[in-house]
């Protein structure tokens, strides 16, 4: 496992006896979809539980990062070994259970086979989020899809539609799975703030559309640029604002390409006056003011399975009204009546649907209204609460599981009930990590 550390990170036992969780995922300031969520799920847990958590990092650079107090191991993707050595030391920690980010990407081996290293040597009980659920699997990719989930406790997905591939393409048992929305800032009077926020960054005259988040190709938002010629002839104010830095691996294996195609296609398209790019990092409070003073959030994402888009759900808890894909997550989050769906790779349905929005402010605010209510239970409190409760249950399952079966697993009790002393005659455990 790699040399360099965090700080001493002190746990503190909860009154209320909420399980103590460690976080298998990468982590800020990793630039990384799954990073930003396990950051925020983290802050969150801990708020409901009133302790502090850990986390495991994972490294896509031998060099690491420089981690806050969570980070109290580190995993190198690459290197086989330092799956199980990272299980191992959690085993001697004082963790009740161990909720692994997953992303098939995010792990070393083909389909992220890497990770089932850890799972063989996890002492606690697993809770596996998978942000990514791929029907139709081919050989290896249902073996260690399947073998995570045999091997936790609960598997939680983000998405209804996840549940019945999981059941139907890898035999999951369904009693296993647990559906818990992607958590969002909670973000109050949305209509009240959309024109302060124009008028903080200069674009109370503008009629704004917009889509964020890390770019790469699969985003498609070539097809969002040839829908607006039509539109801004009739509406010059319109702006189109392209949020984010590109995806540092697409970065990292094509540089620039996607980006320098995008500006070429905006000049090629005469649409200098109409396009902004926001290329840089940007705080939460950034992307929300961006967010909030948009008109009409816009979705031309390519893959018709993606299972999850925090961005989609961010537009949402913003209140805004959402043209979209219809990729797992949009037909599930957009359903009844929650904002509009084009067909992929088309402009020029996308462009209708735009226009319609545009010209019709009443279809507008009602489903910026009903976007707004149906987001209520997906704030980020309300998910830590779910997260939490799924961890007891996986507490629950590991005990009693080891208690029907006591010749295969009694060593593995025996180091889970360890790690879960919580008698204050013991002195507050300070780990120092490798």
């Amino acid at each position: 496992m790699p040399n360099h550390t965090s700080s001493l990170l002190q746990f503190h036992a909860g009154r209320s006896g909420a399980p103590r969780t460690a976080f298998l995922s990468s982590f800020p300031p990793r630039q990384c979809g799954i990073a930003t969520f396990t950051y925020d799920l983290v802050t969150a847990v801990e708020g409901v539980t009133r302790q502090r958590a850990c986390v495991v990092a994972l490294n896509d650079r031998s060099e690491g990062y420089e981690y806050d107090e969570h980070v109290c191991l580190q995993i190198d993707r690459g290197k086989l070994e330092d799956y199980g050595a990272a299980a191992q030391q959690l085993a001697r920690m004082p963790v009740d259970v161990i909720n692994v980010q997953h992303e098939y990407g995010l792990f070393g081996g083909e389909w992220g086979e890497s990770l089932l290293s850890f799972y063989e040597y996890a002492a606690q009980p697993i809770v596996t989020t998978l942000h990514s659920v791929l029907s139709n699997p081919g050989p290896t990719l249902r073996r260690v899809t399947r073998t995570l989930a045999e091997r936790s406790a609960r598997v939680v997905v983000l998405a209804e539609a996840a549940t019945s591939i999981l059941v139907n393409d890898y035999g999951v048992s369904r009693a296993k799975i647990k559906l818990i929305p992607h958590g969002i800032p909670n973000v109050t009077q949305p209509e009240q703030r959309h024109s302060h926020a124009k008028m903080r960054l200069g674009y109370e005259d503008r009629t704004l559309l917009a889509t964020f988040g890390l770019i790469s190709p699969n985003k498609g938002l070539e097809y969002a640029l040839h829908a607006l010629p039509k539109l801004v002839k009739e509406r010059p104010d319109l702006l189109y604002m392209i949020i984010g830095q590109t995806h540092p691996g697409v970065r990292a294996g094509n540089g620039e390409t996607y980006r320098s195609h995008l500006q070429t296609l905006v000049r090629d398209l005469h649409l200098a006056s109409n396009v902004t790019f926001v290329d840089r990092y940007l705080s939460l409070n950034e992307l929300l003011e961006y967010v909030l003073a948009t008109d009409i959030y816009v979705v031309p994402y390519l893959n018709p399975d993606q299972i999850v888009s925090g961005t989609l759900a961010y537009a949402l808890g913003c209140g805004k009204a959402v043209v979209s894909t219809p990729f797992v997550h949009a037909k599930e989050a957009l359903a009844q009546g929650r904002g509009l769906l084009t067909p992929f790779c088309d402009s020029a349905a996308m462009s209708v649907a735009i226009r319609r929005l545009l010209n019709e402010p009443a279809l507008r605010q009602e489903l910026e209204r009903r976007a707004y209510a149906a987001s209520r239970s997906w704030i980020w409190p309300e998910v830590a609460r779910q997260y939490n409760i799924t961890y007891q249950e996986a507490i629950g399952h590991a005990v009693s599981q080891v208690e029907f079966q006591p010749s295969a697993s009694s060593q593995r009790l025996d180091r889970h009930l360890s790690a879960r002393e919580m008698d204050g005659a013991r002195p507050e455990p300070r780990l120092h990590p490798r």
